[in-house]
C-alpha cells in the first residue's frame, strides 16, 4: 500500500478475465479524470472487438480510451511494441494533466512497466517465414533439440511442444546472432516507478469466476462472435499469429470448419479461458508480489482513498 505523500502517477488494474477490470476502470476514470490504457494482449487486435470482450464504443465515448483495436490481425504485436506504444501513451496522457489508468490481463504487461523489457530487435519478415515453414515440415520436437543446442538456457525453460516460443526463440538467434537468454540480460528501462503507482489485482472468488466466465462467452455468442470469427477465418491468416489464438477463437473455427458442433466449440472455448484466468492467479501472485490484491467489492473503496493519498 502506498504512503501520504508519495507522488502519483498511474493506476494499474489488473486481474483474471471476467473480474471486471473494465467496468472498474470506467468507474474511477469518470472520478478522477483518468484516460484508459489498454494492457491486454488481445484487446490490440482491431478484428476481435466481441471475442475479447473489448470496451463498446459507447464505453469508449464516456473517457479516452488508448491503444484498443489499434493493430491488425495479421501482424505479430509484441510485448517490444507495446512498451513503446504505451511510453507514448503514458506521456501523452501525463502532458495533458489526466491519470493514466492501465487496465488488462496480460501480466508481461505490468512486469514491463515497473520492470523494463530486453531489447530486442525487430526480426525480418523472411526469417520469422522460415521459422515458421520449418515447424510445419519438421515438428516442434525437432525444433527444441535444435533451440536447446544453441540457447540451453532457452530450450531448458521452454517446453518441447511450446510451439510459438521455440519459434520466437530461433527466430532471434537467427535474426541477431545472440540467444534469447543474452538478450534477456540487457533491456529497456521501466516506464514507471513502482513507488509512484497503485497496483491493484482483482480478486473474484474462484466458483463466481467460473460463472461469471461461462456467461460471458455465451453473451459474446449471443453478439455476434461467431461472425466475428468467422470473417477472421476468411482472411486464411498464419494460425501462429497471437489474434488467431485468442480464447474462443480456434474453437470457434474447428466449429466453422464442421470439425466440432457448435456446443463443443462453447464448452471448450469457456473451458480454455477458465484455465487461463487460473494461469493469470498464480503468474501475477510469483511475478509481482508487491501488488495489493483486493476483491472487487472492497477494490473501488480502497483505490479511491489511496488516489486521494497520493494526491494530498
Amino acid at each position: 500500500m502506498r504512503n501520504r505523500g508519495e507522488r502519483l502517477r498511474a493506476l494499474l488494474i489488473a486481474g483474471p478475465t471476467a473480474s471486471g477490470k473494465s467496468a472498474l476502470a470506467l468507474t474511477l476514470a469518470e472520478k478522477f479524470g483518468g484516460t484508459i490504457i489498454n494492457a491486454d494482449s488481445m484487446q490490440v487486435y482491431r478484428d476481435l472487438r466481441i471475442i475479447t470482450a473489448r470496451p463498446t464504443p459507447e464505453q469508449e465515448a464516456r473517457v479516452p480510451h488508448l491503444l484498443y483495436g489499434k493493430v491488425d490481425a495479421a501482424e505479430n504485436y509484441s510485448v517490444g511494441r507495446w512498451y513503446a506504444d504505451a511510453r507514448a501513451a503514458i506521456a501523452q496522457v501525463l502532458a495533458a494533466g489526466r491519470m493514466p489508468i492501465l487496465v488488462g490481463g496480460t501480466g508481461l504487461y505490468f512486469k514491463v512497466l515497473t520492470h523494463g523489457l530486453a531489447a530486442i530487435p525487430p526480426i525480418p519478415a523472411t526469417i520469422r517465414e522460415a521459422v515458421r515453414s520449418r515447424l510445419e515440415t519438421e515438428g516442434p520436437l525437432q525444433l527444441h533439440d535444435e533451440l536447446t543446442r544453441r540457447d540451453p538456457a532457452s530450450g531448458a525453460r521452454i517446453k518441447p511442444q511450446d510451439r510459438p516460443r521455440i519459434v520466437r526463440a530461433l527466430e532471434v538467434i537467427e535474426a541477431t546472432g545472440r540467444a534469447l537468454s543474452d538478450w534477456h540480460q540487457v533491456g529497456m528501462p521501466a516506464l514507471l516507478d513502482p513507488t509512484e503507482a497503485i497496483k491493484v489485482f482483482l480478486v473474484v472468488a474462484r466458483d463466481e469466476l467460473c460463472r461469471r466466465i461461462d456467461a460471458r462467452f455465451a453473451a459474446m455468442l449471443a453478439a455476434g462472435a461467431l461472425a466475428e470469427v468467422a470473417a477472421l477465418d476468411a482472411r486464411g491468416l498464419d494460425p501462429l499469429l497471437p489474434a488467431m489464438k485468442a480464447h474462443g477463437v480456434p474453437w470457434l473455427r474447428r466449429h466453422l470448419h464442421g470439425e466440432i458442433s457448435l456446443e463443443e466449440a462453447v464448452a471448450g472455448g469457456q473451458r480454455d479461458t477458465r484455465q487461463y484466468a487460473k494461469r493469470q492467479h498464480t503468474w501475477f501472485r510469483h511475478q509481482l508480489p508487491d501488488w495489493s490484491w483486493l476483491t472487487v467489492g472492497e477494490a473501488p473503496v480502497v483505490i479511491e482513498r489511496l488516489m486521494q493519498m497520493g494526491s494530498a
